[in-house]
This record gives structure tokens, C-alpha cells and sequence, in this order.
């Protein structure tokens, strides 16, 4: 709870900024780290620049950062957050919560980045979403590199793995090319997709591992390989389709 942090908190004002999908349908790759890490910054200092407006309106306020460790060692040693933007944003009404554990937004699923602002303000809060926007497809669970979702019958949110995927993080920032985000890239949800022309683009991410095991230079998958190959360290194994530089 807010509260449990910063007693004085009466409203937490949640920020998303999107995730394009052309260049998350590149990862891993230096391309998507650059825009997660250009996102965070943005969203770091509109959340800076919306607390001090609102400490000179007298409403005492602090954004909460992104993210609340300081390595990858520190977050195997203590795998907890202090506070979910995930679930602030879902409060805020943003959107609902996904079988990975992503935020779900109508209008670029979970190709969002979120960041928190507290503040004594009473502000008035947005309705809740209406329904679920995750469908259960499965696509996450089903792409995920190290089998980090499971999926459950019994209600939307699977079984999570944080170890096994914070092992894919540990892996790809070593190549210099986290994060992963592979259950974001694949998700349906999302007016982003009729945009950029992806509404249909199932079929080929759940083929991309065995095509690119097949044929490194499938030309169905040039477009993302040849973004892979960019910028990134050279991985130990360039035949495995799931590794950079293949």
C-alpha cells in the first residue's frame, strides 16, 4: 500500500509511456535496450517534473523511480520490490494485469514502461477497465525463452518464474542487450497493432525459434535478425536462433 511507504499519500499518479512495436519485435537486441533505457529516462523525468509542479502548488509530492535495485546481483539476493507500478497502474485504471504479469493497456498492451508519482493531493481516480483484457492465449507462456509461465485454469494471472527470468536478464545484460521482453513482444493486445499492421503476427513469433533453427537468415525474420546482429556482444553460439548475432 502507498501508505506503507509515505504515510501522507492520498493519490498515486501512474505514467505510462509506449513501447513501440517495431523495435520490441527486435529483441534482444541493442535496438530495444536503448529504447527501454531512453523510456525510463523520459518517464524519470516527467515524473520529476510533475512532483516539483506539484510541490509548488503545496502538494507535497514524490515520484517513485522505476526501478528500486541497484544491480542484478542485488535483486537475486532479495527478489522483492518495495512498490508495483503494475498494480498502481492497474488501480489507476491504465488497464489490467496479464497472465505475465505485465500491465495490459487497450492501446499497446503490454508494451508499456510505468512510473509512480506520490502526493497528498486529493485527486479523483479513473474508473477500473470494465473487464479483463488479457484472453488467455497463452503466447507468453508458450515464447518465453526459459519457460518462466505457467499458466493456471483457475484465474488470468500464471505462475512466475522470477528467478528464470531474472537468468534471461543476466544473460542478455551480459550481451549487452537486455531486457528481454519476449512476453511483450508476442502478446495480441493492443490498438498498436493495427497500426504498425501486426494484427496477425501470431503464427510467426510461435515459428521464429524453429525457423531461425532451421535457417539463421530466414527471410521471414531478416528484419529482426539483422537488428540483432547490431551493436551487440557476439554470443558463444551464433547458430541458436534465441541468442544475439545469430
Amino acid at each position: 500500500h502507498p501508505r506503507a511507504l509515505w504515510p501522507p499519500a492520498n493519490t498515486v499518479i501512474v505514467i505510462g509511456m509506449e513501447m513501440p512495436l517495431p523495435i520490441v519485435e527486435t529483441t534482444p537486441s541493442i535496438l530495444h535496450k536503448e529504447l527501454y533505457d531512453t523510456s525510463n529516462r523520459k518517464l524519470d523525468q516527467l515524473a520529476y517534473d510533475l512532483t516539483r509542479f506539484l510541490n509548488r502548488l503545496g502538494q507535497a509530492s514524490f515520484f517513485f523511480p522505476r526501478d528500486g535495485y541497484g544491480s542484478l546481483r542485488a535483486l537475486r539476493e532479495n527478489n522483492l520490490a518495495a512498490f508495483s507500478h503494475v498494480m498502481a497502474a492497474k488501480y489507476a485504471g491504465l488497464g489490467t494485469i496479464g497472465a505475465s504479469h505485465n500491465l495490459l493497456t487497450p492501446e499497446f498492451g503490454p508494451r508499456v514502461r510505468l512510473v509512480s508519482v506520490f502526493t497528498e493531493a486529493f485527486l479523483p481516480p479513473d474508473p477500473l477497465p470494465p473487464k479483463e483484457l488479457c484472453i488467455r492465449c497463452a503466447a507468453c507462456a508458450k515464447c518465453c525463452p526459459k519457460g518462466a509461465i505457467h499458466m493456471r485454469r483457475d484465474q488470468v494471472l500464471a505462475d512466475y518464474d522470477k528467478t528464470a527470468c531474472l537468468e534471461m536478464t543476466e544473460e542478455l545484460t551480459a550481451r549487452r542487450c537486455y531486457p528481454c521482453g519476449i512476453c511483450t513482444k508476442v502478446c495480441p493486445i493492443g490498438k498498436d497493432r493495427a497500426l504498425y499492421k501486426q494484427t496477425k503476427a501470431m503464427k510467426k513469433y510461435l515459428e521464429e525459434s524453429e525457423a531461425l533453427a532451421k535457417n539463421p537468415d530466414d527471410p521471414e525474420y531478416r528484419p529482426w535478425t539483422r537488428a540483432r546482429r547490431y551493436g551487440a556482444a557476439r554470443t558463444r553460439n551464433p547458430k541458436d536462433p534465441k541468442e544475439i548475432g545469430s
